[in-house]
């Protein structure tokens, strides 16, 4: 069983009773539990198997037919199951995980927005900077041919809207400098506070993860990227927003195989997103709001990415679901630290 063991796919093997006789690593996620809390169990007895599951088993210990079912709301999260007979007195069920296939595809997203980034920063700064460059050297020169009257000033004014747009594309452009051990909390914590001195109008609800480590990177940065969230939910019209914290396990967005993350999630009720904006969400110069520069998201999967992460989306019934994947900090032997802060 060592092969079957290691699959992604949940395989259970049930008695002539519909007792779990033996489980896989993927079968004790499916279910939410150990094995040895599983074997020697009857299946029905196990917490929120769907009713629709237990009846395929005892239809097909009678009638040895194979049965699928999709979209199964298992213990550990959706499936896709197959039911089949293996003899007369044993069963096999399998089960797909559809979150799984899920984050693959939302990887595969990922690759493709992050590889048109790439592209734009390899070569597409320069190109604006350099005409914005002669723009404000022609401003300064009239500038100071103009003295102080009103053309002067409007001079000024052209240069000063070139310096914001040339600092613009630099944070953009400019990957993460700094890698410093951070508390991901306080910087959540500084992100708030900053977004509701300046829109004294969203309520922030914090659910925490105490457990979880400190994170290593570029903490300015991760800060500009959470500012970034919180302010497109105020733009978005909401009133409240939800900042919650885990550990996440299982997660293919990162890494191959099983891996653990950090996830922050930014929950809003503000209006959403049109449908046929969100497979081109993270992509620079795509809003939906007439006075949006459609950079704002474009910088934040940006800055997730120099992490090794990445941010997705997934609409609610009232609002928006940004969630923000950062990789855990590895120990001194590689491996990643599931646990809890440093002493």
């Amino acid at each position: 069983m060592t092969v079957v063991e290691e699959l992604d796919t949940a395989v259970v093997e049930l008695d002539a009773g519909r007792h779990l006789v033996w489980v896989n690593g993927a079968a004790e996620e499916c279910l939410s539990a150990s094995r040895d809390r599983l074997l020697g169990r009857e299946l029905s007895d196990l917490c929120d198997i769907p009713e629709a599951l237990c009846h395929a088993v005892t239809d097909t210990l009678s009638d040895q037919r194979p049965r699928r079912l999709h979209d199964c709301d298992m213990p550990g999260g959706h499936y896709n199951c197959t039911v089949q007979q293996l003899d007369e007195n044993r069963l096999l069920l399998e089960c797909h995980s559809l979150d799984w296939n899920q984050q693959h595809l939302q990887l595969q997203q990922f690759e493709v927005q992050t590889g048109l980034m790439n592209l734009l920063r390899r070569n597409l700064g320069h190109e604006i900077r350099n005409p914005l460059g002669g723009i404000r050297g022609a401003a300064q020169m009239m500038a100071d041919e103009l003295g102080e009257g009103e053309l002067s000033t409007l001079a000024k004014m052209i240069m000063r809207e070139v310096d914001r747009i040339d600092e613009l594309i630099k944070r953009f452009w400019q990957p993460a400098a700094q890698s410093d051990v951070f508390d991901i909390h306080q910087c959540l914590q500084e992100a708030l506070e900053l977004v509701d001195s300046e829109s004294g109008r969203l309520e922030f609800t914090r659910d925490y993860d105490p457990s979880l480590p400190r994170l290593k990177g570029d903490e300015a940065a991760i800060r500009q990227l959470f500012i970034n969230l919180l302010k497109n939910a105020g733009q978005s019209g909401a009133a409240h927003v939800l900042v919650r914290t885990r550990v996440e396990h299982g997660s293919a967005l990162l890494q191959e195989g099983r891996g653990t993350v950090t996830r922050i999630d930014v929950d809003d009720d503000g209006d959403g997103v049109p449908e046929k904006l969100r497979p081109l969400l993270f992509l620079p110069m795509v809003t939906s709001k007439r006075s949006g520069t459609g950079l704002g998201l474009a910088l934040v999967q940006q800055i997730a990415a120099d992490h090794g992460g990445l941010v997705t989306y997934e609409p609610l019934p009232e609002g928006s679901r940004f969630s923000v994947h950062l990789p855990f900090p590895c120990s001194e032997n590689g491996d990643t630290d599931p646990g809890g802060n440093p002493a």
